[in-house]
């Protein structure tokens, strides 16, 4: 059964997890507003993916929450009142239906539980797991292995929400974009013809060596004759400067996301792992070279619209979907003058390319 929109004015969106996948829950909010024009959408997400929502304009409202049912460090204390105080502000957010967007290994029966309490009589989501009448629509799941961005359409038009194959997409006001020119201009001279190194992600799995990433750099500078701009948050810093040691110029702590999106927006190529800035950089289809660790599917996160090479070596234990590598990161063991080789194949011809016998 699909519920009845018409008596639907006001939509909660969770998606409470990473900046990446945020991003990528853009396709599907922006067919919910396109199905329901005039209704009022809150966005709920973590911390981390609060600093993407300003640029995702088909939202209203944006809730913050750090949730127990997505802390996977166990760090939040016990402390039951915190969750009585969120189903109480739930319950003062008077919505008509709440979506629960979630990678195939979530589950959507804990957030659809505190919002049965706090009285939103619509709760939809997908999961092969049993959860009683947690959800009030059920929308049987794809293939574990269907990209994120599918995966989050799939729940919509599990319940009548078709969409067109919207493409990633991100909105850079004007003044932050005149920002991130403004900076880019004080430290490499220019605000385009420059290539971007992000060296972070979430998770130690994803990350290829800041060693191996600290030779790509000056060998990039020295074939393209283009300035290297490393890329990362105020904690990556010193990671970035580790990156930026041989060549190049860390920017880390010096934007926020929103300016960081605006400089990928300008670069000639991305060079990141598989992380938040790869699918920023997907939103403005800019070519890149992704060192894509065997922890996931590459069906699963993959770039959608970019020209791009994925480079990782081939290991039996993937994907094995964990934090830390317990195999010496072998999947990564990739030698810069690949890295390079890929990067410079991409700029000549700006189509995908084969590298060194990666999977592109």
């Amino acid at each position: 059964m699909q519920p009845d929109w018409s008596n639907v004015r006001r939509i909660l969106a969770m998606r409470l997890d990473n900046i990446g996948d945020v991003v990528m829950l853009g396709p599907a909010l922006r067919a919910l507003r396109d199905a329901l024009p005039e209704m009022h959408l809150t966005l709920m997400v973590s911390p981390a993916g609060a600093q993407i929502a300003p640029l995702l304009p088909w939202i209203d409202e944006c809730l913050v929450e750090r949730v127990l049912w997505q802390d996977a460090s166990a760090r939040l204390p016990f402390a039951p009142e915190r969750e009585h105080s969120r189903i109480a502000a739930l319950a003062g957010g008077h919505f008509d239906a709440a979506f629960f967007f979630t990678s195939f290994s979530q589950s959507p029966h804990p957030p659809a539980f505190a919002c049965y309490l706090a009285g939103i009589p619509v709760r939809i989501g997908q999961s092969k797991e049993f959860g009683g009448g947690m959800l009030s629509h059920a929308v049987l799941p794809p293939a574990d292995s269907l990209h994120q961005v599918d995966r989050n359409l799939h729940l919509l038009a599990g319940v009548g929400i078709k969409s067109a194959a919207h493409p990633l997409e991100l909105h850079v006001p004007e003044p932050v974009q005149a920002q991130a020119d403004a900076l880019l201009t004080a430290t490499v001279g220019r605000s385009d013809e420059f290539i971007a190194l992000a060296p972070g992600a979430s998770c130690a799995a994803r990350r290829y060596s800041a060693t191996r990433f600290a030779q790509v750099v000056p060998l990039l500078e020295a074939h393209t004759r283009m300035p290297v701009v490393v890329l990362g948050s105020a904690a990556e810093q010193a990671l970035c400067e580790q990156v930026s040691s041989l060549g190049g110029v860390s920017l880390a702590g010096r934007t926020n996301l929103a300016q960081m999106a605006a400089i990928l927006r300008r670069a000639q190529l991305v060079i990141a792992n598989n992380s938040g800035p790869l699918h920023i950089a997907d939103a403005f289809a800019r070519p890149m070279v992704i060192l894509y660790s065997g922890s996931e599917l590459e069906s699963q996160w993959r770039p959608r619209s970019s020209p791009a090479c994925l480079l990782r070596v081939p290991t039996a234990c993937s994907p094995c979907y964990r934090f830390d590598c317990h195999e010496q990161l072998e999947c990564l063991e990739i030698d810069p003058q690949a890295v390079v080789g890929a990067a410079l194949e991409l700029l000549s011809s700006g189509t995908l390319v084969t590298a060194g016998g990666k999977r592109c």
